[in-house]
């Protein structure tokens, strides 16, 4: 009985190897089409930014409005705006993009607890793979504005500062906005990662902090300026 039952139990997961074998490879084709999806959608896109911060910001918050403004004030000058397509920072985002009435692009995400896209959004795309939206963050913008968030805000900031670090892509503005909730982060950074020379000092370079939303705006342009009198 014991023997039958050990066998039942190797069978099974043999099976369950079996299967994964198969459906790994057809997961490929999942991959393939949300990656042709999302290029397909924004690649019209001449000039965007990204806008990342939590989802779980309330509107009436400081940095509700200030995702808001900043978001407005691209948009005026002719930027489609970027965001997760969720609620809190993202539907900041979008919210001023529409203020502005220029593109307002969602790129949402499927989860557990499900992210309902928010109201704002004119150009809505979904993903199931965090890895093909965090291209398609990246690979449209001039310019990333990060508000304070949570773990996936310092994944898509740090994804930002590795693939420029590493110039894996074209050098691009990164912004902070909001500096007291960033100030600890940033201290970390010079006073022991680049101590410890796990980063360089002239890495500490990389990104802008501000407070003022129509500042991100100027050091944008500053960049680009700087940039076209290179050439």
């Amino acid at each position: 009985m014991e023997k039958k039952k050990a066998s039942l139990e190797l069978y099974k997961r043999k099976k369950t190897i079996a299967d994964l074998k198969i459906e790994d490879p057809w997961r490929i084709f999942r991959i393939m089409s949300e990656f042709v999806n999302g290029f397909d959608e924004l690649a019209h896109l001449k000039k965007a930014v990204t806008i990342f911060g939590s989802a779980r910001t309330k509107p009436g918050h400081q940095y509700y409005q200030m995702a808001e403004e900043v978001a407005k004030e691209f948009g005026k000058n002719g930027y489609a705006i970027i965001t997760g397509g969720g609620p809190g920072i993202m539907e900041a985002g979008n919210k001023g993009a529409g203020a502005a009435d220029v593109e307002s692009v969602g790129l949402n995400i499927e989860l557990p607890f499900e992210q309902k896209p928010n109201a704002y959004i004119n150009n809505l795309i979904g993903f199931h793979y965090f890895f093909v939206r965090k291209v398609m963050f990246l690979k449209y913008a001039k310019a990333f504005i990060i508000l304070p968030g949570g773990y996936g805000t310092f994944d898509e900031l740090f994804e930002c500062l590795t693939l420029v670090q590493t110039e894996r892509m074209p050098r691009v503005p990164i912004v902070f906005l909001g500096s007291k909730f960033w100030v600890g982060l940033i201290d970390w950074l010079k006073d022991t990662v680049a101590k410890e020379g796990n980063i360089s000092v002239e890495d500490l370079k990389l990104f802008h902090v501000t407070d003022n939303p129509h500042e991100v705006l100027k050091i944008v342009k500053a960049f680009y300026a700087k940039g076209k009198k290179k050439k």
